[in-house]
């Protein structure tokens, strides 16, 4: 291959040259890309027979063959007046927040949000 000399190239040979050079490069890349993904297929073929025979096992152990429902979210239902994004749904451990706040001497309703709906919980769309 010979060398060429770019500086004193005229520049719409520069340029024709880049465009062959890029069309040369996506080619390549492409075609590349396609022979790993395809090695890619070749080697979860095994993996996925692996992961359904572990799934398998998994199922019986724990009792369940289906994953997970979704369960829907469930909204705030007392807020910390000092830092008002700390809340707590009323579920669960009580935050440090609320443990420290009635150790203090306050009580639980004085943190409930006005007009939170109480014992409902918003359906997932």
């Amino acid at each position: 291959m010979e060398k060429l000399e770019l500086e004193a190239m005229p520049l719409d040979d520069l340029w024709s040259l880049h465009e062959q050079l890029t069309a040369v490069l996506s080619r390549r890349i492409i075609a590349e890309k396609r022979q790993l993904e395809n090695r890619l297929v070749q080697l979860n073929r095994g993996k996925i027979a692996q992961a359904s025979v572990a799934v398998d096992v998994k199922s019986t152990k724990t009792g369940r063959k289906s994953p997970r429902r979704h369960y829907p979210r469930v909204f705030p239902k007392y807020r910390n007046p000092a830092v008002p994004s700390e809340t707590w749904s009323g579920r669960g451990k009580q935050p440090r927040w609320l443990v420290s706040a009635l150790k203090a001497g306050g009580r639980i309703e004085d943190f409930k949000i006005p007009g939170a709906q109480q014992g409902k919980v918003r359906a997932l769309r």
